[in-house]
């Protein structure tokens, strides 16, 4: 499938439609938007399994984390959170009726660290994105999630780091320790869209993963995850059970490359996702 320039006046402005006939233009970073089918599923019960959805992750985070964070601060040893967080992201996967489709795997070096770029439709996303990627891996998450009891103090055990937009010196803080976690072994998962689009869309990417990139020379490895938005989309308070598929793209070296390329390489890892998208 393709994208081509849509002249349909109920379009957003600035964007691009899914059509049939061509690539997406490599020039562009604007909103995309990809067609949705229509679900035959029932609302009712998907309200019940989306409520569902969140009694299981409160459930997980009181019963593991509640008791285990101040232990784990008291004796030094936060690190021991990452395999009980891997557990319930699978786990709250699995209970949310989700099944995980991952390729592209066999594209990776098992001794290189990642800066992994991905489109962003759905809370499942980011339980993906952290416990498929086949590597030890932090994330970049928004501020609002330190609100959240046990989840935002325990963020940080687990290398999930929040990014204050609002404040440009809170930012660098902040990506100069996801700098840290990398030289430290980890790859880096980075929802470069900036938060949740609507389903079908694709919105304009940010800068901030391939300025992470080019400063720790780590390969970006575009990722797209298809069908997480028609199982519990953004807004539409329904959750059902299906087949999440996260396509891991062949990497995009940053060798050589400087902040004069920094476009380029947004455009480039874009483009592959936009085109995985469309298969």
């Amino acid at each position: 499938m393709t994208a081509t320039e849509t002249e349909n006046t109920h379009s957003p402005p600035n964007s691009l439609a899914a059509g049939d006939d061509c690539k997406v233009p490599l020039h562009n970073n604007v909103l995309i938007k990809f067609p949705v089918p229509e679900s035959n599923k029932s609302r009712f019960f998907g309200k019940i399994r989306y409520w569902w959805c969140w009694l299981v992750a409160g459930t997980l985070l009181t019963a593991v984390g509640l008791p285990l964070l101040p232990v784990l601060w008291l004796i030094g040893r936060q690190a021991w959170l990452y395999p009980l967080a891997l557990f319930g992201a699978r786990a709250w996967l699995s209970a949310c009726g989700a099944k995980i489709n991952v390729r592209g795997i066999d594209k990776l070096d098992p001794d290189t660290s990642y800066v992994f770029v991905s489109n962003h439709r759905s809370y499942l996303d980011t339980a993906t994105l952290f416990a498929f990627t086949g590597k030890r891996i932090g994330l970049v998450a928004k501020r609002e999630l330190l609100k959240i009891p046990i989840l935002g103090q325990g963020m940080s055990f687990v290398n999930i780091i929040a990014i204050d937009r609002s404040n440009a010196e809170r930012a660098r803080q902040s990506m100069k320790k996801a700098r840290e976690v990398m030289n430290n072994g980890y790859s880096f998962g980075v929802f470069a869209e900036g938060t949740r689009a609507m389903p079908g869309d694709l919105l304009p990417f940010k800068k901030g993963a391939f300025h992470l990139a080019l400063q720790t020379g780590a390969p970006i490895v575009p990722v797209a995850i298809r069908n997480t938005d028609a199982m519990m989309g953004k807004r539409t308070g329904v959750a059902f059970p299906g087949t999440i598929e996260m396509v891991l793209l062949p990497p995009i070296t940053t060798n050589n490359r400087t902040t004069g390329d920094l476009s380029d390489l947004l455009i480039e890892a874009r483009t592959a996702i936009a085109n995985e998208l469309m298969t």
